[in-house]
């Protein structure tokens, strides 16, 4: 939101009371607080009729500053706001004449105690970012009413990412983010994720603390500055010290919550009905048997909204007419090996048996005027749940009970996004501040009542809308994206953006959703979408198995989705590691290279974990273009290595991207295709790339509770290669191998030692 007319001028109908003096300065342990004139302190009577600005500083944990700016004093905590989760701190308060310092870890904040008002923060003893002369204030505008900003200094060519899932650049200095869900698809500003937080390349991470409607102006009306807004009298803000993204995101997460672990099979190919096509229980076997027949590995069936009878969504029954024995026919999918999944949204068409269920219990929002809130937008007439009604939870909490008893085991939790502000809440909540918070409690009260059910690291949901904390709640996929190139590169764009926020697992529409694709398209897609963390054929109007394209979209998909099985061991200890630290399985090229600037503007290329570069093909004839940071990279497709840094030009075919294994990588498999829910200590393969002499790595294999169970640590010694078992020998029961990676994946790649179940040790001569 702009208050200004240029640098100078105030817009009309704006008034502006910007933080001017510090006047009165409160120390505690581990605290300070600073009255802050909104003039000039040019003698005693200056106090007087003059609004102040109080400003708080605090430190919730090492590395991370709150500062709480207020126009007027809070005295209740609203009902809707963040958690956050403290770690123990030490924090050193220190006072002279001129400045207050608060230090805690690296991070320390120096306000002024007296004259001219300043905030600098300074990482490690690095002046980081700043606030100064019209910075802080509290504005009044006219026709919005009163709101509190900041505005923070960016050192000089500085990059801002994040803010969740946003299709836009993804560089974001010279945007306006709203932080507010909407239900607009994927090619516009509007997002169905938003999350008021950014980090830099600069060494430092704001997260503004609201769920209100937070307005960012990056680089844009104070093009020297990031400005934030919020409606209201008070702001709060953390300033996060990295030096590094990938710290910084590990310190965030620390705060707001790190995602739980999916379960293995969740990694596999999902099968979608898609949305409004015809199908019936003989269609779903006959994709089912047609997958099968074709050797095309499938681990989930979804079923989409018209499991239900129309205009009775959302009531968790099955349309019997279609589905005459759902309980029976998911019983033979399971017995398939296959995992079933269904839909759902937490809006109830007033056709629905369940809307005057709800309703007359008082689980539904309601206006002012005691009426129960409807609407025509989506299904005819109707309610949204009311998630802070602690009894509706437990009556939306039931019907996922009783779908969970009747064999499926993940949904998709569609919507969120459209939730009205003329409302009254249970709990009395400001609507303002709901909107944006709706999808924590509704994702929250779906995943936990599933994983109750099916048990700890067994619970997964396929998630559209979130907001701050939403990541603790796998999976989220991108939305309704058409069936274009242009759109496929805006989905990865906004799925870098969405882990830059925390989002450790994160999926997309493969071929798109709106319209059908090209064969060459979703060939193209497919090859993108299994070498994501969480892989779904889904689409609006037209199915989505490989052969309704060609015969070679049959070939593509199987060669990809054996792929994506035999690597998960390594997908697997990426997906550990966003669990424990909150770094996304896919990454933005910024958060393994921060040290080359080129990587700071990447975004159609990305690492599947820390050692996997991705660079999807968009475009039939193949011909594609990415950077490669420093070194020697190896094709994992077919073992040619190419020398970076630098940008490369290459064509492929539709069995082909540029998929390159980062120098001195130990890249672990499995010995299965066909699933990715198996056993990784069952004769694995751990394949060693462009180790140079003196070289060390580590592999791990984990369970599937996430706990370490195999690890190898591998060394080079000029001609000798070394691998060592320093835990979990005994699990390697059916042997394992080591793989000096010199050519083409197969049998045939390169130099291989195999070792017995009694061996700690291989060693691998290289000449």
């Amino acid at each position: 939101m702009k208050f200004n007319d240029g640098y100078w001028l105030l817009r009309e109908g704006v008034t502006a009371r910007y933080a001017t003096d510090a006047l009165d300065v409160r120390t505690g342990e581990a605290t300070a607080s600073i009255a802050v004139l909104t003039k000039r302190n040019e003698h005693r009577g200056s106090v007087l009729n003059t609004p102040t600005i109080t400003v708080e500083l605090s430190a919730p944990a090492p590395d991370v500053v709150r500062v709480r700016a207020s126009h007027r004093a809070v005295l209740e905590r609203p009902s809707v706001r963040f958690e956050i989760s403290p770690a123990p701190v030490e924090v050193r308060v220190e006072r002279d004449d001129a400045a207050v310092r608060l230090t805690a870890g690296d991070l320390s904040v120096e306000a002024a105690a007296a004259g001219p008002w300043g905030l600098r923060f300074l990482g490690a003893g690095t002046p980081l970012t700043s606030s100064g002369f019209k910075s802080l204030a509290s504005m009044t505008d006219a026709a919005a009413g009163d709101f509190m900003i900041e505005r923070l200094t960016l050192p000089v060519g500085a990059n801002v990412y994040g803010f969740g899932e946003r299709f836009t650049p993804f560089v974001k200095n010279g945007q306006v983010v709203d932080s507010w869900n909407q239900d607009g698809g994927t090619a516009s500003e509007q997002a169905y994720k938003s999350v008021p937080f950014f980090l830099t390349d600069a060494g430092f991470g704001v997260f503004v603390n609201s769920p209100a409607r937070v307005s960012f102006e990056v680089a844009s009306e104070i093009v020297s500055a990031v400005q934030f807004s919020t409606p209201g009298p008070q702001l709060e803000y953390l300033v996060i010290y990295g030096p590094t993204p990938a710290e910084i995101l590990r310190k965030y997460t620390a705060l707001t919550g790190r995602p739980a672990l999916p379960p293995r099979w969740s990694f596999g190919l999902w099968l979608s009905t898609s949305f409004t096509t015809d199908y019936d229980e003989a269609t779903v076997t006959h994709f089912v048997e047609g997958m099968a027949q074709r050797d095309l590995p499938l681990s989930v069936i979804h079923f989409d909204c018209y499991w239900m009878r129309a205009l009775h969504w959302c009531d968790f029954e099955w349309d019997r007419r279609v589905f005459p024995e759902p309980d029976k026919m998911l019983r033979r999918l399971g017995d398939r090996g296959l995992r079933r999944s269904v839909w759902i949204n937490p809006y109830l068409g007033q056709r629905s048996p369940v809307f005057e269920e709800a309703a007359a219990a008082g689980y539904l929002l309601r206006r002012p005027d005691g009426t129960v809130w409807q609407s025509d937008l989506w299904v005819a007439g109707m309610g949204i749940v009311d998630f802070t009604n602690p009894a509706a939870r437990e009556w939306f909490a039931g019907k996922i009970r009783t779908l969970l008893e009747s064999g499926v085991d993940a949904v998709k939790t569609d919507f969120g996004e459209r939730i009205p502000t003329d409302v009254v809440w249970f709990d009395g909540s400001d609507p303002q501040l709901m909107h944006n918070y709706y999808p924590l409690l509704y994702n929250q009260t779906v995943f936990d009542e599933v994983r109750r059910h099916r048990g700890e690291g067994e619970a997964v949901l396929f998630a559209r809308s979130a907001t701050v904390g939403s990541q603790q709640f796998p999976v989220h996929w991108g939305g309704d994206c058409e069936s274009t190139y242009t759109a496929m590169a805006d989905s990865l764009r906004g799925g870098l953006s969405l882990g830059l926020g925390g989002f450790g697992f994160w999926s997309h529409d493969i071929g798109g959703f709106e319209g059908t694709p090209s064969a060459a398209l979703f060939k193209r897609w497919v090859a993108f979408g299994l070498l994501s963390s969480h892989s779904r054929l889904h689409g609006s109007e037209s199915y989505r198995v490989p052969w309704a394209f060609d015969e070679e979209a049959v070939t593509v998909t199987r060669q990809f989705a054996q792929l994506k099985n035999a690597l998960m061991p390594y997908l697997w200890a990426a997906a550990v590691d966003a669990h424990r630290r909150g770094i996304p399985v896919m990454r933005a090229m910024l958060l393994e290279f921060p040290q080359d600037r080129t990587s700071s503007f990447l975004d159609r290329q990305y690492m599947l974990g820390p050692d996997l570069l991705v660079a999807p093909v968009f475009s039939d004839e193949g011909d594609v273009e990415f950077y490669l940071p420093g070194g020697a990279w190896t094709s994992y497709l077919d073992g040619t290595t190419v020398s970076g840094p630098g940008w490369v030009r290459q064509r492929h075919d539709f069995s082909s991207l540029p998929l390159l294994v980062r120098p001195g990588s130990v890249i672990a498999l499995g010995a299965r295709t066909d699933r990715p829910d198996y056993d990784d200590a069952l004769a694995p393969v751990f394949e060693v790339f462009g180790m140079a002499d003196g070289d060390r790595r580590v592999a791990t294999l984990f369970d599937a509770a996430g706990e370490e169970r195999v690890v190898v640590d591998v060394t080079r010694t000029g001609s000798q290669l070394q691998a060592v078992v320093t835990r979990g020998l005994e699990h390697l029961t059916e042997g394992w191998t080591v793989c000096w990676v010199t050519g083409p994946r197969g049998p045939r790649r390169g130099p291989r030692v195999s070792g017995s179940a009694t061996e700690h040790t291989l060693t691998l001569a290289l000449d």
